[in-house]
């Protein structure tokens, strides 16, 4: 179930939000109780309205993860090691992962080999890499003291398939909303930040990043036909990307702060970066998080010298792009982004340079290594290379750049404006001159946007087609 569809908007949201604001406070003192079976149930059936098979492997990873959590807080009570129950989860959840997910591609890279064998088809379930990371934080994080074992399995299977963050994150790491299971406050400021948040991520949604993808979905799937416009195609892909999941974050940020619930911010502003390892910083911190405290920091992060450092970053970037899908493309596309990395480290020094040339840098760096991350196989990337850096008789100009810059120009323009923090700084321009009358005025006016957004992002909704977001697929 689409967040940007009318079934989600008009008819399940509305619902559990009845259901969780008006009918479970009437079982009184145990209220906190019915509200987290309603939304586990109403979760469940979220992520079964597309594909109800599915919703067995995830009750399965449920099921298992909550065994496992018992039995490392059993043995860490009676003072036992933690690596078989720890290393048993992280099997079982890999596996999961494996079959659904690599299996396939394993067996048809090894047919290539000349070994004769038979490639299932297996269909993804959707969200499958987040809802597993998510699975094993909780074993983690039990294992490490982050958190206290949970003994009941209806909230391990609450903490994993909450509606909000199940399909594409931010993944949220265990220790981060243990405490809001049972403890969490409901206010009608986090109620009304919350809504304020989701109006923001589906305007990003349907506004800009599905217009955008008209653009580069036009330069990959055709092929670009000059230089000019493979480098659109590129740059509108890459910010048809941050406006899709930074607008599914943003949305499932605010349903979570709706029912009282805090996740982390999952993308600071990346394009105001000024090195490929600061925009890793901003872009999907929640996966990088993830990486840096269950990989990176177990394997020793930069604390055994220069060597052992290398190969801890190159073994995050190697996973990293694995984690994104069976394809060639991805393990390139994290290569890449290690390449760049030490390249900044060794020798580039980006910080040092002036802040334009620093940013252009790593706003191009960017474009490159997701045009690879777009691409359907590494010689479609070979091709979008060889038209994007002019190596062969291809045009620099073509009609296409003229006609689709004079159609979609402007929702280019407002996704350039809207991946800066324009309203931020204005907002706080105000604040520190006390202009009141400003203020209240520029309020008004945000509330106004945001209304008209909604209005015009419906009205798209009902009328288009089906647009999944872009990181289901992972």
């Amino acid at each position: 179930m689409l967040f940007s569809s009318s079934v989600f908007l008009f008819l399940f949201l509305p619902l559990v939000l009845a259901g969780y604001y008006g009918l479970c406070p009437l079982f009184g003192r145990w209220r906190r109780g019915a509200q987290n079976l309603f939304l586990l149930f109403a979760s469940l059936f979220f992520y079964a309205w597309g594909e109800p098979w599915f919703v067995i492997a995830m009750l399965g990873s449920i099921a298992a993860n909550h065994l496992f959590g018992l039995w490392v807080g059993a043995r860490k009570k009676a003072g036992r090691s933690l690596t078989l129950p720890v290393v048993c989860a992280v099997t079982a959840n890999l596996s999961l992962l494996f079959v659904f997910k690599y299996l396939t591609f394993v067996l048809t890279q090894l047919g290539h080999l000349g070994l004769a064998l038979t490639a299932p088809v297996i269909e993804l379930p959707i969200g499958i890499s987040f809802f597993t990371f998510q699975s094993m934080s909780y074993v983690l994080d039990v294992a490490r003291g982050h958190a206290a074992v949970q003994p009941s399995p209806f909230k391990v299977g609450l903490y994993i398939s909450f509606f909000p963050q199940l399909i594409a994150g931010p993944i949220v790491k265990y220790e981060t909303i243990a405490g809001e299971i049972d403890g969490r406050v409901e206010n009608w400021a986090d109620f009304s930040a919350g809504v304020s948040r989701f109006l923001v991520g589906l305007a990003k949604k349907v506004l800009l990043s599905n217009q955008l993808a008209v653009v580069a979905d036009a330069a990959f799937d055709k092929g670009p036909d000059s230089v000019l416009f493979a480098w659109v195609g590129s740059v509108c892909y890459l910010l048809q990307l941050y406006f899709d999941f930074g607008g599914y974050s943003d949305m499932a940020i605010g349903l979570g702060r709706m029912f009282g619930f805090h996740f982390l911010e999952n993308f600071r502003y990346p394009f105001c970066a000024h090195s490929v390892s600061e925009y890793w910083r901003r872009w999907h911190i929640s996966m990088t998080t993830w990486f840096r405290d269950y990989v990176y920091i177990p394997l020793g992060g930069n604390r055994r010298g220069a060597a052992a450092t290398l190969r801890n970053t190159f073994v995050v970037w190697l996973l990293t792009g694995i984690w994104h899908g069976a394809n060639w493309t991805f393990l390139v596309w994290g290569l890449m982004n290690f390449g760049f990395m030490l390249w900044e480290k060794q020798w580039g020094h980006p910080e040092q340079w002036k802040p334009f040339w620093s940013w252009l840098y790593t706003f191009t760096a960017a474009v490159l290594v997701f045009t690879v991350f777009r691409a359907d196989s590494l010689t479609a990337a070979a091709s979008y290379f060889q038209v994007l850096f002019h190596l062969g008789d291809f045009p620099i100009w073509s009609d296409n750049v003229a006609l689709y810059l004079r159609e979609y120009g402007f929702f280019l323009l407002m996704a350039a404006v809207a991946s800066a923090p324009t309203a931020t700084a204005l907002r706080s321009w105000l604040d520190a001159r006390a202009v009141r009358p400003l203020r209240w005025t520029w309020s008004a006016a945000g509330v106004a946007a945001l209304l008209a957004c909604f209005g015009v992002a419906v009205c798209l909704i009902v009328k288009g087609t089906y647009n999944p977001f872009i990181y289901f697929n992972f």
